[in-house]
């Protein structure tokens, strides 16, 4: 077994906190960010950042679907993590000032399996995240006007 890692990132131009602020809103801005990779997405406690408990499912391909249940903290004032009850994925948004704007980084861990399924694992999934995440922060821009 293995860490399977995934990062993507993009520069809005938008605040840091307008960024946070949107990333944080699981009620309204996060539920517009959703590809079609996501379905059954909702908010079961809270709504906007720090404690708020989301569900939905992804659908990394058609095959292969994590039923998702996320806890978010926020451990410092520039980042979101959010906690998979129901596996070992932990996902990371971070944003930091960059150029009149605002870098978001989003990283995403979990333990991968062992064996033949897992060296698939790792060589295929880290891509099919990384484009289902691109996609997401581009609607996020879109969402901020960018």
């Amino acid at each position: 077994m293995g860490q399977v890692v995934v990062d993507a990132e993009s520069t809005l131009q938008a605040s840091p906190d307008q960024v946070l602020g949107a990333l944080s809103d699981y009620t309204g801005v996060r539920s517009r960010m959703l590809t079609e990779h996501f379905s059954e997405y909702e908010v079961r406690e809270g709504g906007q950042g720090e404690g708020t408990v989301v569900h939905w499912k992804l659908a990394a391909t058609s095959k292969r679907v994590r039923d998702c249940l996320f806890t978010v903290s926020a451990p410092a004032g520039d980042r979101l993590v959010e906690r998979d009850a129901n596996s070992s994925m932990v996902t990371t948004w971070t944003v930091t000032p960059a150029d009149g704007g605002a870098r978001v980084h989003v990283t995403t861990t979990w333990d991968g399996a062992g064996g033949i399924g897992g060296f698939f694992e790792r060589t295929f999934a880290p891509k099919g995240l990384q484009r289902i995440y691109d996609a997401q922060l581009a609607k996020l821009a879109s969402a901020l006007g960018t």
